[in-house]
């Protein structure tokens, strides 16, 4: 694995504009950045990332499996008791799961380490599937990528697959707040995807969607709702006004409610109890376990619920060495041993493994500044190098 300077297209903002990435700056700020990409062997991209990501996705639907059977597990997760006969009933009903990712510590050194399983809401969505395939394109054809390089990305093509095999009535309504550039370029994104598959498609803010006097979910026309993807967490659903409907209403939903069990990071210590040899698991525990003081003074603590490592304390040898603040920690918190993400230059990538279905699909690095990854991180493209 290596950091490249390869230098920016000319043209890039043009392209992006051409297809519809309006959110490659977010605030004035860079977010996506192609002056230099990150360079992988295909070993380590087939056996490295791709083969451990299948088992560990693997071992987290052994996880649902428990879990679901399991009071203490879902107390422990926080999800509240008016939920997990929805959860029950879609693991039980065999929901299906679109896509999710796995976000891992990795440098080409060494296990790659799990740090989350974005499960339920993951963005950078896009920019992996579709503007970062249109870059390692171009960047071949105009032959400053060497001929035989290649790119661990079938995410668009395993998207339209999936959507095209779910079970449903061919209409698929999508939802996220509106005004939230990355979230609506996230939703905006799939809808097309969905449209490729043969489903009949309708955007619909979130403010645009309540119950009718049967306990359906509708429109403002109040039109029913046969099934919804949301980029809209789900410990959010369960709290608002809407919550308990969602126990007997007939709305399908993606992802199912069952992702609100791997979508919380206190799935971690459970996967490492369950598999506490498995080379790509940190030792992780829930901050009541007294168990914790296994890690010593070495860790990072991290809320159940947090996003954008909001909320993340890291702590090295006994002192703190990144603090990130935010809205989260109320619900409860683990510890995971410290695999800090590596230097290259002083940049620290986050490789991200997504899932598509059951099956791994492609890769993402989002590359900080610091040890913790924000929302201010950037969005960087990879490639294989050529082999010989």
């Amino acid at each position: 694995m290596r950091r490249v300077a390869i230098g920016e297209r000319s043209d890039w903002r043009a392209t992006a504009s051409a297809n519809g990435f309006t959110f490659h700056t977010l605030e004035g700020d860079p977010y996506w950045d192609e002056s230099h990409a990150y360079a992988f062997t295909l070993a380590e991209i087939e056996q490295d990332i791709e083969a451990p990501s299948a088992e560990l996705h693997a071992l987290c639907l052994d996880f649902v499996g428990r879990a679901v059977e399991d009071e203490r597990i879902l107390a422990s997760l926080t999800i509240p008791e008016s939920a997990w006969d929805v959860v029950r009933s879609s693991w039980r009903r065999r929901d299906p799961s679109l896509y999710g990712r796995l976000d891992f510590s990795y440098g080409g050194e060494g296990p790659a380490k799990l740090l989350e399983y974005n499960a339920d809401t993951p963005t950078a969505l896009y920019e992996t599937g579709v503007f970062q395939w249109i870059w390692f394109e171009e960047m071949l054809a105009a032959g400053r990528l060497a001929r035989g390089c290649d790119q661990f990305n079938a995410v668009h093509e395993q998207l339209v697959a999936r959507l095209r095999d779910m079970p449903g009535d061919g209409t698929l309504a999508l939802t996220s707040y509106a005004d939230a550039p990355e979230d609506r370029g996230t939703v905006a994104y799939l809808e097309d995807c969905a449209r490729q598959a043969g489903l009949a498609t309708r955007f619909l803010d979130l403010a645009d969607i309540g119950l009718d006097g049967d306990g359906r979910f509708v429109d403002r026309m109040r039109a029913p709702i046969s099934r919804l993807f949301k980029l809209y967490p789900w410990e959010w659903a369960f709290a608002d006004a809407f919550g308990r409907a969602l126990a007997t209403a007939p709305t399908r939903f993606i992802e199912p409610p069952w992702k609100a069990i791997l979508s919380n990071k206190g799935l971690l210590p459970y996967l490492f109890a369950m598999a506490p040899n498995h080379p790509n698991l940190l030792p992780a525990y829930f901050e009541g376990d007294p168990g914790k003081a296994a890690l010593g003074t070495a860790f990072v603590k991290k809320p159940l619920l947090s996003r954008e490592g909001a909320n993340i304390l890291i702590v090295q040898d006994g002192a703190v060495l990144a603090h990130d603040h935010g809205p989260y920690g109320g619900e409860g918190h683990i510890r995971q041993a410290l695999a800090p993400l590596p230097s290259f230059g002083g940049r620290r990538p986050l490789v991200g493994s997504w899932i598509v279905g059951d099956t791994p699909a492609g890769l993402c690095i989002r590359e900080s500044a610091g040890p913790i990854t924000t929302n201010a991180a950037l969005f960087v493209p990879h490639y294989i190098e050529a082999e010989g």
